[in-house]
């Protein structure tokens, strides 16, 4: 490629616009570790948790809490809020073994958040706790 003189090349840094989780483990409230419950405010109620080897999901009756670690290089820990007031759209997606939650944000942010090995009954509880969460914008 012949650039003419005076034209530069430039490039454009691909920043992933979506983030991915996945959990197996759901933990009853009580059993969360007790940083995840510091993000939670005395007037929320906690519906669920979950988690994997290093993440947890934490989901009140007014907004998703992700704490997004990693141990493999250097350990750091990223903990994301989402209010559900904030999400523009959503679906859920029930495959075998399988529910997805795909959210967009009013920033634009797009979430996925999969939870692997369920079965019926598993997949019930992940049903009712999108149900509250959609129902607490109307």
């Amino acid at each position: 490629m012949v650039l003419e003189k005076g034209v530069s090349m430039s490039y454009i840094k691909f920043k992933e616009l979506s983030k991915y989780f996945d959990f197996k483990y759901q933990i009853e409230p009580k059993d969360l570790p007790d940083y995840a419950k510091e993000y939670v405010s005395d007037k929320e109620k906690i519906l669920m948790g979950y988690k994997n080897s290093k993440d947890y999901a934490v989901f009140t009756d007014k907004k998703m809490i992700l704490f997004d670690r990693d141990t493999l290089a250097v350990y750091y820990k990223k903990i994301h809020m989402f209010p559900y007031s904030s999400i523009s759209t959503s679906a859920i997606n029930f495959k075998p073994g399988k529910v997805e939650l795909l959210f967009s944000f009013d920033s634009g942010y797009q979430l996925h958040v999969n939870f692997i090995d369920m079965n019926h009954d598993k997949k019930e509880v992940i049903k009712e706790v999108y149900k509250q969460m959609m129902n607490s914008k109307l």
